[in-house]
C-alpha cells in the first residue's frame, strides 16, 4: 500500500477523520539514521502525528514542528511536517534498544520517558508561528499528542498511531485522526457513540496487517454516520530541504580564525543534516571563498 494521506467527513460534517500511511517513509528514515526498533517505532509515530496535525491547515507551505523531550535514554524526537505532504525527523540517539514491555510491544514509552513535554509549532504561513507545550503523559506518542489537541487546541480527538517492525524493516505504519468539529459538540450522544467504537477499536497497525486500506478502516468506524470520503488523497513522503549551498551558508556562521583551522587541521570541512543524514564536504576552496565573503563584508 502506497504512502498516502486520506480526509472523509461524517455526521453531516460534524466529524472530521484524517488517516496517514507512512510505510515506506518510515523505512526510509530507519536507513538513514539507522534506526534501532524503538527508534524506529517513536519517530514512524511522531512522523505520522506531524503529517496528520498539518492536514488541516490552509496555507499551502504551513508546516507544523514537533519536538518530544522526554527524560528517556532516546533523547528528543524531532519532526517537521508540511501540508505539501512532505515529512522528515530524526531521534537524539538512534541507537537506542530497549526490551519489549509487557505486551511485548516495542517500549516506546520508555525510550521517551513519562517527564518531559512535547512542543508544537505551527508555520501558517505568518510572520509569527503559533507554538504550544503540554506535558507529556506517557511518552506513547499517541497519547501525547491527544492531550495536546485536548488542552491546547480544545478539540475532541482520538489519534491512533502504529507501527511493524521486524528484521527485514518496516513493515507498516501510519496513523488516524478523529475529532469533533465545534458544531457537533454539543451532542453528546453523537461524542458517546464516538468514544465508544474508538475505545472498542483493534490497534491500528492491525488492521493494517489485515490488508484493510485507509477508505476500509474508515467504513469500518464511521460507515453507518454518514461518512463521506474526500477524493482528495494525498501521496506524502520523506523529504528534506537540504543542500550543498545552504550547508555553506551555515559555515559563514563561523569565524575567520576558525575557518582557517579547519584548513589547517583537517583541509576542509564537514556538515551533516540531522534530519536526513546527508553529508556535505566543503574543501581548502570553498573554504577560502567563505573567508574571502566574510573580509568583504567586514571591510563593506
Amino acid at each position: 500500500m502506497a504512502d498516502q494521506l486520506v480526509r472523509a467527513t461524517a455526521a453531516e460534517g460534524g466529524i472530521r477523520a484524517v488517516g496517514v500511511i507512512t510505510t515506506d517513509l518510515t523505512e526510509e528514515a530507519r536507513q538513514r539514521h539507522k534506526l534501532s526498533y524503538v527508534a524506529t517505532a517513536a519517530l514512524g509515530r511522531t512522523m505520522s502525528a506531524g503529517l496528520l496535525l498539518a492536514s488541516n491547515m490552509k496555507h499551502p507551505r504551513s508546516r507544523v514542528s514537533l519536538r518530544i523531550q522526554g527524560d528517556g535514554p532516546l533523547g528528543r524526537v524531532i519532526v517537521d511536517a508540511g501540508l505539501d505532504g512532505t515529512v522528515r525527523g530524526y531521534v537524539d540517539h538512534p541507537e537506542v534498544e530497549l526490551p519489549t514491555n509487557a505486551s511485548g510491544k516495542l517500549d516506546v514509552g520508555m525510550a521517551v520517558g513519562r517527564l518531559g513535554y512535547v512542543y508544537v509549532l505551527r508555520d501558517v504561513g505568518s510572520d509569527f508561528p503559533y507554538t504550544s507545550t503540554v506535558e507529556l503523559v506517557s511518552g506513547e506518542i499517541g497519547e501525547d499528542i491527544t492531550h495536546y489537541l485536548a488542552h491546547s487546541e480544545q478539540t475532541p480527538s482520538a489519534l491512533m498511531l502504529g507501527e511493524s517492525v521486524d528484521t527485514h524493516g518496516v513493515t507498516s505504519s501510519g496513523g488516524m485522526l478523529i475529532q469533533v468539529m465545534p458544531k457537533a459538540t454539543r451532542d453528546e450522544t453523537l461524542v458517546a457513540a464516538l468514544e465508544s467504537r474508538i475505545t472498542t477499536l483493534s490497534g491500528f497497525t492491525s488492521l493494517l496487517r489485515e490488508g484493510n486500506n485507509l477508505p476500509d478502516i474508515f467504513e469500518h468506524l464511521l460507515g453507518d454516520m454518514g461518512l463521506e470520503i474526500l477524493p482528495d488523497d494525498q501521496d506524502v513522503r520523506f523529504y528534506c530541504g537540504c543542500s550543498y549551498n545552504r550547508a555553506l551558508r551555515a559555515l559563514k556562521l563561523f569565524s575567520i580564525p576558525e575557518l582557517e583551522d579547519m584548513i589547517a587541521e583537517d583541509q576542509g570541512a564537514e556538515a551533516i543534516c540531522d534530519f536526513c543524514g546527508n553529508v556535505y564536504k566543503a574543501g581548502v576552496e570553498d573554504l577560502n571563498r567563505l573567508i574571502g565573503d566574510l573580509q568583504a563584508e567586514s571591510s563593506s
